[in-house]
Formats: structure tokens, C-alpha cells, sequence
């Protein structure tokens, strides 16, 4: 290893090479739930570096742990205990390389971080729809790998369909070039869709062409109190007949998460009194005014019935509105420890899937309590379970409440992970999940692409 360490000092800058204490932080996931160590912290400034990297640690059949942001959610860029690991980061490899606005693409490094992808893309009066709450801190390698989703997926889809392009250095060192901006490109296999999603399995994405879309200059936001889930599918039925594909977003919150919010948060506007079971926070863009855009919003809630509205005046009181959401995962985190779940059933099956497990979780926690709350519009909740102890001790429980909410995720033909990925937490699952001739294929394009297991072991599938 000492050789090894050696010849990567000379690959890279003095600042390319962390070692020893340096490397804490790059060793823990963001939730910390998941302590390892490693080998190194390598830190390559660009594509080139980057495989020179890749192979020098086949050659010595060094493991690869990618890491972008370090924001992952399910252990999936934190490296084992065994200190054997050498971690990539790519957070030098920031930049934003170009934005073609008559393609309407832009062209990002794997380090680029998301909000500054958004700037440069609003600076060209364009939008990079992605969004989240770690907008601030995720990058886009890690968004990619990830297939990251967030509050607009229900009108412009996950990274998935925001990627044209993608440059992967594989993990012989070989660098793949399809950074290609074209939205028909029918010259055989679309090799890019394999490192969407795989976590770093198969290889380290290093650039990529996004889609851009015309800025929206309206908007108009509401939160709209209701009294179960059913009703919160029928209204978003009712108004994507109403306005069609202007709903940009549609987020379920449940009661639960406004007192935590409450607790957690007094000084936030809190401007349900009473607070509703349940409630759904919507937005609409489009071109024009939102004056009118707003107004029109006004009408359909009125029509449809939505008595307990709230139609946000101005944009401070819209971002009002989304503070409350974006507020919710930090909440949680000050209130304890809870078994965290992000599954997606078809959108209809919402108020059962609630309903159901609810009652099964309730039937052998007598404490358990549920903070829910997500995407409803692309059918991705948050499902997550508190009990009255608030620490680590809860994770005795997981397998048993694991049990108990994938079992209605399957019935209702879901999955466990909509939009965080596997990582370390789920993967001892997908045997149980996919069916074998999928887990047969997906390692084989493991093997195909890895055969000396090098890239980010002991993620997404079994040894």
C-alpha cells in the first residue's frame, strides 16, 4: 500500500492526496449512521486524473469508493471499515463547462454542485428543473448515480430523463465518451442509462449533457388542508384536467409533520389554525403572468371544492410555503432517531398503501409513530417511524418494521427505493424484491464491467 500511495502522490497535486485524520470526513454518511475508513482520499481535478487514478488502482487492486457530494442517504459513498478502500472525490471537478441555449443543454463536470448548475442555467434565462433540499451541497455525479428525484419529478421526470450525455471513465481506466447533447441518437444499446442509477458500481461519471428548459416566468403556489390522502389523488386528478402539465409539483404532507415542524421550528409561519390531517403543498409555472397564473388557481381549488386553502400572495409567501416542506427531513433530525423509508407505489394506491400500513406497524408498535410525506405526484412518500426512544436502540426494530412496509410496498406493486438509491441499507433486500433473473442480469453487467470487483464494493448487490 505504501507503494501504491507513492505512485498516486505523483499523479496527482500536493492538495490531490488526503491521508490519515484528513480523511474523517469523507469516511462518514451524512445521516452517521455509517463510520468507515480508508486508504486515501484521492482528489483529481479533471477526467484525465481521474483515470490515471482508476488505473493505477487496478493495477493494484485497490477498492474505489466514488464520492461526490457526500450527501447520500443510503451509505452509498462512504467507504467500510477495513481502511483497505481509496476514496474518489470529484468535488475539484466543479465546473460548469458550457450551456447551449439554442440545444438547450448544459454541459457540467461530475463535481459541479446543483445550485450553481441551476444558476448558470437561469443565468441563460433557462431552467435546470432538478431540485431538492441538498441542492446546496449534493453534486451532480452523485445525482446522476443516484438517479436523484426531488420535488418536480412529477413534470420533468428523475435525472434519468434530464441526462442526453454522460463522459464514465470505466474501471480499467478507460474513458467512455458519450457526451453527446441529442434527444434521438437510435445507434444501438443507450449504454448511458446503465451508470444512471448504479452508485458507482460500474464506473466513476465524470461529465455530463442535461436538458434545459424554457425559464417559467409565472408560478403560483397554495397549500390546500384535507382530510385524507384520497382526497389529495383526487385533486391532483382534478387539476392536471383543469391546467394539464403546469403542475410542477405535489407534495403530501401529513399532520404529524406540521407539529414536528411546530416543535422543531416555532419560528417558521405556521399558517394552518387548525392544523388538517393532511395536506397538499402545489405548485404551477408557466409563461405569462403569475397574477393570472395564480388567479387561475384560485378558480380551479374553488371548483374542485377546496374549502381550507391557502393561495400564497407573493413570492415570500410562497417560499414560505416550501420552507415548511424543505424544513421537514431537519426537523426529524433534531427530534430523534426514526427508521427511514422512501418507497413509491402508483399513485392511486397511496391512500391504501397509508391506510395499511399503518394499521400493520400499529398492531405490534403500540408508540409507532409516522411521519409521511413526499412526492405524491410521481407516487414517492417519505415513510418514516419514530418511536417513544428517539435513538440508535430503534434500529433493533428496523427489520421488523422493514418487513412490515415493504411487504404493503410489494402488495401494492411499489419499490423500496424511489429515489435515494440502495447503497449499504437495502441492499440485502433486493433478493427479496426483484425477481432472480433480474439480480442475474444485473450482475452480470456487474461482472461485465468489473470483473475484479473494484468499484464501490459492497453496495447495491450481494457478494
Amino acid at each position: 500500500m505504501n507503494i501504491f500511495l507513492d505512485e498516486l502522490r505523483l499523479l496527482l497535486d500536493t492538495a490531490g492526496v488526503l491521508s490519515g485524520k484528513d480523511t474523517a470526513a469523507y469516511c462518514l454518511d451524512q445521516r452517521r449512521r455509517y463510520q468507515g475508513a480508508a486508504l486515501a482520499v484521492a482528489r483529481p481535478r479533471n477526467t484525465a486524473e481521474v483515470a490515471a487514478v482508476i488505473k493505477l488502482c487496478a493495477q493494484h487492486g485497490v477498492a474505489i469508493v466514488p464520492q461526490g457530494g457526500n450527501t447520500s442517504l443510503c451509505g452509498a459513498a462512504t467507504p467500510d471499515a477495513s481502511g483497505k478502500a481509496l476514496v474518489l472525490s470529484t468535488e475539484r471537478m466543479n465546473r460548469v463547462l458550457k450551456v447551449d441555449s439554442d440545444n438547450n443543454t448544459i454541459i457540467v463536470e461530475a463535481g459541479a454542485i446543483l445550485a450553481d448548475v441551476q444558476a448558470a442555467a437561469r443565468a441563460a434565462n433557462r431552467l435546470f428543473p432538478a431540485d431538492w433540499a441538498a441542492a446546496g451541497s449534493c453534486r451532480m455525479g452523485g445525482a446522476l448515480a443516484t438517479n436523484a428525484g426531488g420535488v418536480n419529478v412529477l413534470r420533468y421526470g428523475n435525472m434519468r430523463e434530464l441526462t442526453l450525455g454522460l463522459e464514465v471513465v470505466l474501471p480499467n481506466g478507460e474513458v467512455l465518451d458519450g457526451l453527446r447533447g441529442l434527444r434521438k441518437d437510435n445507434t444501438g444499446y443507450d449504454l448511458k442509462q446503465l451508470f444512471i442509477g448504479s452508485e458507482g458500481t460500474l464506473g466513476v461519471i465524470t461529465r455530463a449533457v442535461l436538458r434545459l428548459y424554457p425559464l417559467p416566468t409565472a408560478h403560483a403556489t397554495a397549500l390546500v388542508g384535507l382530510d385524507h390522502p384520497a382526497a389529495a389523488v383526487e385533486l391532483l386528478r382534478g387539476i392536471q384536467a383543469a391546467v394539464g402539465d403546469r403542475v410542477t409539483s405535489f407534495e403530501l404532507i401529513s399532520k404529524p409533520c406540521f407539529e414536528l415542524l411546530a416543535k422543531q421550528y416555532p419560528s417558521l409561519p405556521h399558517p394552518f389554525k387548525p392544523l388538517p390531517e393532511w395536506a397538499v403543498l402545489l405548485e404551477l409555472s408557466d409563461g405569462g403572468s403569475s397574477e393570472v397564473l395564480s388567479d387561475q388557481l384560485a378558480q380551479v381549488l374553488l371548483t374542485l371544492g377546496c374549502e381550507n386553502s391557502l393561495l400564497a400572495q407573493n413570492s415570500k409567501q410562497a417560499k414560505d410555503f416550501w420552507q415548511l416542506r424543505e424544513h421537514i427531513p431537519e426537523a426529524q433530525r433534531r427530534e430523534g432517531v426514526s427508521i427511514k423509508h422512501d418507497i413509491s407505489v402508483p399513485v392511486g394506491s397511496i391512500p391504501d398503501f397509508l391506510t395499511e400500513c399503518g394499521q400493520a406497524l400499529a398492531a405490534v408498535l403500540s408508540d409507532a409513530a409516522i411521519i409521511a410525506f413526499g412526492h405524491l405526484g410521481d407516487g414517492n412518500l417519505h415513510y418514516n417511524v419514530f418511536r417513544t426512544d428517539k435513538t440508535a436502540a430503534i434500529y433493533s426494530d428496523e427489520p421488523m418494521v422493514n418487513d412490515i412496509v415493504y411487504a404493503c410496498v410489494a402488495k401494492h406493486n411499489g419499490s423500496i427505493s424511489a429515489e435515494h438509491g440502495i447503497g449499504q441499507l437495502k441492499r440485502q433486500h433486493l433478493a427479496k424484491y426483484r425477481n432472480p433473473l433480474e439480480l442475474a442480469l444485473m450482475k452480470s453487467i456487474k461482472q461485465s464491467f468489473d470483473s475484479a470487483g473494484i468499484m464501490n464494493p459492497g453496495k447495491v448487490l450481494l457478494d
